[in-house]
């Protein structure tokens, strides 16, 4: 993928599509250049077999396709910028209490083979309109300060009767997080 925006999208909808409540996308980036990317969900979770061969390109639950790619290009992303991934899930079948999933991926931001971050914006709005029900907690801290969405935060001011798909909450949604960006850049 030409972004790693790109690749949250598809991590989360990987999420999504495991039945993820709540899900939480960290970005956090060091005054060294190394930055952490981890996204954690309530999902139904992995086996310690699906884990072991998850970054298999060759190994998917899709019944559409034979290969699942996101994983493993995260993967070959984040080894390629000098760093590296890591899976940790428990099942639903395991502990029902405690089950979900968590991708951490680490970058050397001033490797050359560095993929740019890309639009989080955007990966987050397509997120948000295309499964308004579920909670998200967007937070990318860097030396400069921090952007930050939460949807919980939202619902409670909103209220429950008015989706957070809507074009103008949608909007509303992208100029908070771009003002939030500007402000980083200052």
């Amino acid at each position: 993928m030409k972004e790693l925006s790109l690749n949250i999208l598809d991590i989360a909808q990987n999420s999504v599509s495991a039945g993820a409540k709540n899900i939480r996308i960290l970005l956090d980036e060091d005054a060294q250049g190394i930055l952490t990317l981890s996204i954690e969900d309530d999902g139904k979770g992995m086996s310690p077999e699906m884990v072991r061969t998850v970054t298999d390109p060759f190994c998917t639950t899709r019944t559409t396709r034979k290969v699942g790619m996101g994983i493993p290009l995260l993967k070959l992303a984040s080894e390629q910028a000098n760093g590296s991934l890591t899976i940790h899930s428990v099942s639903r079948e395991a502990d029902p209490d405690r089950c979900g999933t968590t991708v951490k991926a680490t970058f050397d931001t001033n490797s050359i083979d560095f993929t740019p971050l890309g639009d989080v914006v955007d990966s987050l709005i397509v997120l948000i309109q295309g499964h308004p029900e579920i909670d998200y907690l967007f937070l990318h801290t860097t030396p400069s300060g921090e952007a930050r969405l939460d949807t919980k935060e939202l619902r409670e001011v909103l209220g429950e009767e008015i989706s957070l798909g809507e074009f103008e909450i949608l909007e509303w949604i992208r100029g908070s997080l771009e003002e939030q960006y500007q402000a980083l850049k200052k």
